[in-house]
């Protein structure tokens, strides 16, 4: 991994997010780049997007087995930052971008 990226397990880690055992995957959304297409929201019920706003929000930001298809999917359907996607679902385990992972390699596609 590069560098200058930062570990994508690293990302948004908070003191209360759930043992890796239970929940091994995580997502990372950069909300500041959502343009409301809603395409989350129908690919995934952990996605909701308002309509006052425009913007999607994830109910939970920690995942399980059962969770992660539905959301690896609203990750590859989302057409931001030129069909790259803000929806970034993270294996907390190996330390990889699974979705959308448009570099092939499992690095962060966050742009910063």
């Amino acid at each position: 991994m590069s560098d200058d990226r930062p570990n994508p397990s690293e990302v948004g880690t908070v003191e209360d997010a759930p043992p890796i055992e239970e929940k091994p995957y995580k997502i990372i959304f950069e909300a500041n780049k959502c343009f409301g297409a809603g395409r989350c929201a129908e690919a995934s019920d952990n996605w909701e997007l308002d309509l006052e706003t425009g913007v999607a929000s994830p109910r939970a930001y920690f995942l399980d087995e059962s969770d992660l298809e539905e959301n690896i999917r609203a990750a590859e359907l989302c057409p931001a930052k030129k069909d790259r996607g803000v929806i970034h679902i993270i294996d907390r385990e190996q330390d990889i971008e699974i979705a959308p992972d448009p570099h092939g390699d499992g690095t962060l596609s966050v742009d910063w």
